[in-house]
């Protein structure tokens, strides 16, 4: 189980690392690059028991909000990849596929849809934000991406 758990943890890594060159190369076509500040100040108020704000804007800002968000964006893409490699198990590590990460991958977009976009003030899947499809069609592109850095990084850690 710890050898699961190491390769889970590796690929979550190497997946979110993956995520973030994306991001990095959206940024050359003119899409802003994400800001993990309301993400950081989220979970700040997690721990007071406060999920879902209007605004988080409006929500008491944190010293160290953009360090959290930083941190808390890897501790969850490094979570799925460990929950991941225990629902596929060592014959999935040992031979790897996509289709079963991109399915995990796809799966994954509901926790920002219905729990992080929703606690931001931003409703249910973007539906408050002023381009929700765009916002949609991105998070769907991103975490296929983060699917491919699941895959690719089980090859190479073999």
């Amino acid at each position: 189980m710890f050898d699961i758990l190491w390769r889970g943890l590796l690929i979550g890594a190497g997946a979110t690392i993956l995520m973030d060159l994306w991001a990095i190369l959206l940024t050359q076509f003119g899409q802003a690059a994400p800001n993990w500040a309301p993400v950081g100040r989220w979970f700040w108020h997690l721990r007071r028991g406060k999920v879902f704000h209007d605004s988080i804007a409006d929500a008491e800002p944190y010293a160290n909000e953009l360090a959290l968000g930083w941190i808390s964006h890897y501790a969850v893409g490094i979570l799925y990849g460990m929950i991941f490699a225990i629902i596929m198990g060592s014959a999935w590590l040992a031979a790897p596929t996509f289709l079963p990460a991109w399915i995990f991958g796809i799966v994954t977009v509901g926790a920002g849809w219905f729990l992080l976009q929703p606690g931001l003030g931003i409703g249910w899947a973007a539906s408050k934000h002023p381009t929700p499809n765009k916002v949609r069609c991105f998070n769907l592109l991103a975490h296929t991406v983060f699917a491919l850095g699941l895959y690719g990084t089980a090859l190479i850690i073999g």
